[in-house]
């Protein structure tokens, strides 16, 4: 057998080898929190419980929030439907502000280190899987209660900007973004430690690298055993 023929045999083997493992990868045979998972939701799932022990910035939120103590809003925001307006408003009335609804626009009057503590009070819940007791104290869904919390503060944000009180605009957005968002996103994920799981994650990294080069080598036998020559 020539050497072109033999790089041919040997980049058609490694590349089999590679699609038959990359098929393994994809079959649900791994184990996760609801029963089997394939392989990429197996390692999503990992790293998502793994980063959500390094996204809770609830105390910081709140530490934050008390500078604004004594300080209050008096504005109007615009939600997305009368529906989500409606369903906004409870919050905000929850945290002791007064608030208007007019169709799909609320007019919230209200001391803004109340509102926000309310709003991370339920940000904490959800952060710890614990949502219930927000559909109960809302009467809806957990989920739409943490995302009306991030919509409703998007839109405060914008309106603060507007009335150049950028201090307040950004301690609202900060909120919004380092504890309402990682409790929406990372609801139902449990957290995990990266040290217990440092074994698992360097294996997950080198064979990432290994599994890669497999492929490009692959590639390069099966070109060169046609006649093809790579260089630059």
């Amino acid at each position: 057998m020539s050497m072109q023929s033999k790089l041919k045999a040997r980049g058609i083997v490694m590349l089999i080898a590679f699609f038959v493992l990359l098929g393994v990868i994809f079959m649900p045979v791994f184990p996760g929190q609801n029963g089997k998972t394939n392989g990429l939701d197996y390692m999503d799932n990992l790293f998502n419980m793994i980063s959500k022990g390094s996204s809770y910035f609830i105390p910081q939120s709140i530490a934050e929030s008390e500078k604004l103590a004594g300080q209050s809003i008096d504005l109007e925001i615009t939600m997305a439907s009368d529906k989500v307006a409606a369903e906004t408003a409870k919050l905000y009335a929850t945290g002791g502000a007064e608030v208007v609804v007019s169709g799909s626009t609320l007019a919230i009057k209200g001391e803004m280190t109340g509102i926000i503590k309310n709003s991370l009070a339920d940000a904490d819940l959800m952060f710890k899987n614990d949502g219930k007791p927000l559909a109960d104290k809302y009467g809806y869904d957990e989920r739409q209660v943490m995302f009306n919390w991030w919509s409703s503060f998007n839109a405060i944000n914008k309106e603060l900007t507007k009335q150049s009180n950028f201090t307040e605009a950004k301690t609202f957005s900060n909120v919004q973004k380092k504890a309402l968002e990682p409790s929406y996103n990372y609801y139902g994920v449990k957290i995990e430690s990266w040290k217990e799981n440092i074994v698992l994650v360097l294996l997950s990294l080198a064979f990432y690298v290994f599994y890669t080069l497999w492929y490009g080598f692959g590639l390069m036998y099966v070109f060169e055993g046609l006649g093809y020559k790579i260089g630059h």
